[in-house]
């Protein structure tokens, strides 16, 4: 015999499940004459899905529009519609949006199958990438912190490295400690006269730095504070080096696989007022004309090496043009402290 008609057929609509009520298309202008006639005719199959007709509503899918009958005629062939029970809302794509958000946010192993299985045959580019992109998020593991509860984070790294956050401490430390060598290798290009003092200046900021464990707390989730995240570990870009925020809106969170974790070491921690071009220079000008002035290092400190003058920004974000910023003049020396004035002794009486 003839196969069995399709879920909600009428003449000229077809109808599938959908998240919040049932989703038909419409091929009106056949048998359907009117808004009156479709809903009734749908009557036939609702049972069979234990869908209460009385009450229901049709909606255009794209907004949640609903339908009267003068507005049915207006509304284009092909259009796709809702059927909504007693009760029932729809917000167009919105609710579409919201149900994927709420099915991915604890996905299962048959979901996950299944996106797979649609990547293996999918040849659309962008199509390819959304699928990509969804395979990693759902292979996130944030809430794993140690090389035991979430091995494939740690492929590649040193076996000392027992703990997300461990790592992601070191990562910054390194970059830290590059940026303290980097003003280091600078005394070579300051004049003689300057050089010792240059040095001596060097070595108290890498003492601090010491005592600060490299501020390698700006990356560790785990920190109480200064981390450059929330405490799940998630950064987001701060901008470029010339405005207040980034446009864009990039985050990233390296604690949730290892993908994130390479990404984010294209991340910089860059410096709004320049290292090599300002600051240093700037430094080594103050020394040479200091003039029996005492040299504001730990300002200078700041400049290079803590969040006051560096700001974490995807790679997108990080402009390599001139910066043209300037150190504060009225920073670079420490104030001059005025003698106090000693009383006059009192006679005695």
């Amino acid at each position: 015999g003839p196969p069995p008609p399709p879920a909600f057929a009428s003449p000229g609509f077809l109808g599938n499940g959908v998240s919040g009520g049932r989703r038909l298309l419409t091929g009106r202008g056949r048998a359907s004459a009117s808004l009156a006639t479709l809903v009734p005719a749908l009557s036939v199959t609702a049972h069979a899905h234990k869908l209460p007709i009385a009450g229901s509503r049709l909606c255009l899918y794209e907004d949640g529009t609903e339908l009267t009958g003068d507005y049915f005629w207006s509304i284009p062939d092909n259009s796709e519609l809702v059927l909504l029970t007693k009760g029932q809302t729809w917000q167009g794509y919105v609710s579409d949006i919201s149900h994927f958000l709420s099915v991915f946010h604890k996905p299962h192993e048959g979901l996950i199958q299944a996106a797979r299985q649609l990547l293996s045959g999918e040849l659309a580019p962008l199509r390819q990438k959304l699928l990509v992109d969804l395979l990693h998020t759902v292979s996130e593991n944030i809430a794993a912190e140690t090389r035991a509860e979430d091995p494939p984070w740690f492929e590649g790294l040193e076996s000392r490295f027992r703990s997300k956050s461990s790592y992601l401490r070191y990562s910054c430390e390194s970059r830290i400690r590059g940026y303290l060598r980097e003003v280091g290798a600078y005394s070579s290009l300051v004049g003689a006269e300057a050089q010792e003092e240059y040095v001596q200046i060097v070595e108290a900021m890498s003492r601090r730095l010491r005592a600060m464990s490299y501020n390698g707390s700006y990356f560790d989730r785990g920190a109480k504070a200064s981390r450059l995240c929330t405490p799940e570990g998630w950064f987001s870009c701060q901008g470029p080096f010339d405005v207040d925020d980034c446009v864009s809106k990039h985050s990233i969170n390296p604690y949730s696989n290892r993908e994130s974790r390479v990404l984010f070491s294209t991340w910089n921690l860059d410096h709004v007022i320049e290292k090599k071009r300002t600051i240093v220079p700037t430094l080594a000008e103050a020394i040479k004309e200091q003039d029996g002035r005492e040299i504001d290092w730990e300002y200078f400190y700041s400049l290079l090496f803590t969040s006051e003058n560096l700001k974490l920004v995807h790679i997108a974000c990080h402009k390599k043009t001139n910066h043209k910023l300037s150190c504060d003049p009225d920073r670079i020396y420490k104030p001059l402290t005025k003698p106090k004035r000693k009383r006059p002794a009192k006679k005695c009486p």
